[in-house]
C-alpha cells in the first residue's frame, strides 16, 4: 500500500509540474531583450537568407511586399525579379494586414515601447536609445502613422518565426541594405496569405 501511495503521489508530482511548465511556456513574454547584444554567428536558415527570386508581380519595382504566412519581405524589382528577405512576424493575434507607405527612416533608432505593449510587458524599458542592444537593430522604417515598423533586431534567431507584436525584423545586415534601397514614400503591401 504504501509503495502504491508514493507511485500516486509521484504521479500527481509530475503531472502538477508538467502543467505549470506549460502554464510559464503560454505566459512567455515577447522575445524582445532590450540591451542583449546580437550574436553574429547566427546562421539564417537558407530560406531567408537575402536573395534575389523571380517574382511575379503588377506592383512597381521598388515596392515592398510582406508575407507574413512565408515569413519573407519581397522589394520588386525590374524584369519579374524581387529581393526577398527572411523575416520575423507578429506573433498569433498581432498579425494584421494593409497597405501603407514608409512615412520616416532612422538609423540606430531610439526605442519608445507603445502603451499597449508596456502593458502587456511591464518589465519593459520606457526608452532606449539606439544601438546594438536595441531592439529595433540599425534601422527602421516607420509604416503610415501606425505604431509598426520594419526594422533590424538585437535577436537574429527570430528571423523566420512568429513572436513580434506586429513589427517586421530583419538581420541588421539586410534591413540596412533595405534601408539604403528604398526612400520615404515607398509603398508597402502587407498580406497575411500568399498571392495565387
Amino acid at each position: 500500500m504504501t509503495r502504491f501511495r508514493h507511485l500516486i503521489c509521484t504521479a500527481i508530482a509530475a503531472v502538477g509540474l508538467m502543467l505549470s511548465a506549460s502554464h510559464g511556456f503560454a505566459q512567455q513574454p515577447d522575445v524582445d531583450q532590450p540591451g542583449l547584444l546580437p550574436d553574429d554567428s547566427v546562421e539564417l536558415d537558407p530560406e531567408f537568407r537575402k536573395q534575389v527570386v523571380y517574382y511575379r508581380s503588377t506592383e512597381a519595382p521598388g515596392t515592398i511586399i510582406i508575407s507574413t504566412a512565408e515569413r519573407h519581405l519581397y522589394l520588386v524589382q525590374p524584369g519579374g525579379r524581387a529581393i526577398r528577405y527572411g523575416i520575423g512576424v507578429g506573433r498569433d493575434g498581432f498579425q494584421w494586414q494593409g497597405l501603407l507607405n514608409i512615412t520616416r527612416k532612422a538609423e540606430w533608432p531610439d526605442w519608445t515601447p507603445p502603451p499597449e505593449m508596456i502593458e502587456r510587458q511591464p518589465y519593459l524599458p520606457r526608452f532606449m536609445a539606439g544601438g546594438p542592444g536595441n531592439p529595433l537593430g540599425a534601422r527602421a522604417m516607420y509604416l503610415g502613422t501606425t505604431v509598426y515598423r520594419i526594422h533590424g533586431t538585437n535577436r537574429p534567431d527570430t528571423i523566420g518565426t512568429k513572436v513580434s507584436s506586429g513589427c517586421f525584423r530583419l538581420v541588421n545586415a539586410d534591413v540596412a541594405d533595405l534601408y539604403d534601397r528604398v526612400p520615404v514614400g515607398t509603398k508597402v503591401i502587407v498580406r497575411q496569405k500568399p498571392e495565387l
